[in-house]
């Protein structure tokens, strides 16, 4: 009997050793110098990011004809049922989407997380930065938190949620209140896209742990410009400019009361900002221009639309037309654009809004394009020139 125990105490020893042993031998192998890329579901080795910043796809579909990438190109099949492609250049850095086409079929990758834009959920495709990716971060600092908060529309007369970031201090401070930034997404996508692709909620963490900003509210709401199309006898004149037409509305007359009575806030303009994405550029400029009672700060990053320099002294109501009281009203009116998408278009309007007596502050992100790395950096700039006075 005691060499019995011997025996099983002796397998015991030996079978993590085997088994290890095993585990090691069947350990796949990956592309040299690849990592998974980070919006990758948990366990999942593909797609892999290269040091080069090509991008290495695998998708098992044994039964299909023909399977792609979207933006990058057919992939090749291999007798295991694997599908599989490397991006022909190298990727920008920065957030970029991307479907698995399959057999004319475009869905989600399987193995990634799926976030909404191009107007349809889709995937993802992080590119690191490097060292200049560090406002965006996750850092060992104090969190502030996202939350949904619920409202009904007379308007759209439906249930509708806001997106929120409250700064980390704010349940630690019952009896302080905070001013509010109202953030915008862009065409075909929805309000989780700030705090999903946008890393929006780090980049105030990391700004106001710097003490770079002052802790502030963020609200992201529906544009309504979630999926552009037109509709019977209309054409894309008439649908672009229904396109989230009654947002600005929905937001002055529900959103910011909604906010107001539900989250401890300072309600004067003074403590009231708004800025956008692309089309939310444009919302942003129909809601804030025509209600400057209610708004002091204001940003365009990539800016849909824009502003008639011809016609200054009567857009927006006239608006502009007291170069002085303008500049008075609005303490930071900021325009930002990425250098790889014509950014003379902004550069343009900001200069003719400087010629003209109108303050602004023009910034261009290096080396982006009409992407969300350009909108991060711009959200970067912005924040920290909000509160602080004239």
């Amino acid at each position: 009997m005691k060499n019995l125990r011997n025996l099983l105490w002796s397998a015991c020893l030996l079978f993590p050793l085997a088994a290890g042993a095993q585990q090691q031998q069947q350990q796949p192998s990956y592309p040299e110098g690849t990592v998974p890329n980070e919006h990758n579901i948990s366990g999942a080795d593909y797609p892999r990011i290269g040091q080069d910043r090509r991008v290495h796809f695998r998708i098992y579909a044994p039964e299909a004809k023909k399977v792609e990438i979207s933006f990058r190109g057919e992939m090749t099949r291999g007798e295991d049922g694997w599908w599989t492609l490397v991006s022909k250049e190298p990727e920008v850095v920065g957030f970029h989407y991307y479907q698995v086409i399959i057999d004319g079929v475009s869905t989600a990758d399987p193995n990634g997380k799926t976030f909404f834009g191009m107007g349809k959920w889709v995937s993802g495709i992080e590119i690191p930065e490097g060292a200049e990716g560090d406002y965006y971060a996750i850092k060992d600092v104090p969190h502030g938190q996202i939350s949904e908060s619920w409202y009904y529309s007379d308007i759209r007369q439906e249930w509708r949620r806001c997106i929120v970031y409250t700064p980390a201090e704010y349940d630690k401070n019952p009896d302080k209140r905070y001013p509010v930034l109202y953030l915008q997404h862009g065409m075909g996508e929805n309000e989780t896209s700030w705090s999903k692709q946008g890393k929006m909620n780090f980049i105030m963490d990391n700004l106001i742990a710097e003490g770079k900003a002052k802790p502030m509210i963020v609200v992201m709401d529906n544009g309504n410009i979630e999926v552009f199309k037109t509709l019977p006898g209309e054409d894309p004149g008439q649908a672009r400019a229904r396109f989230g037409a009654q947002f600005p509305d929905i937001l002055v007359k529900e959103i910011i009361p909604h906010i107001d009575s539900t989250f401890r806030t300072l309600t004067d303009r003074d403590n009231r900002a708004m800025a956008g994405l692309s089309w939310g550029g444009l919302l942003t400029f129909n809601t804030t221009l025509n209600n400057l009672d209610k708004f002091a700060y204001i940003g365009g990053f990539s800016g849909a639309g824009s502003i008639d320099l011809k016609q200054l002294d009567t857009v927006y109501g006239g608006v502009f037309k007291d170069r002085k009281a303008f500049n008075d009203k609005v303490h930071v009116f900021f325009l930002g654009i990425g250098s790889e998408e014509r950014p003379e278009r902004t550069k343009n309007l900001s200069d003719g809004l400087k010629a003209a007596g109108i303050d602004n502050i023009y910034y261009e992100s290096p080396g982006t394009a009409h992407e969300f790395l350009t909108w991060r950096r711009c959200l970067k700039e912005f924040v920290p020139r909000l509160f602080q006075g004239k």
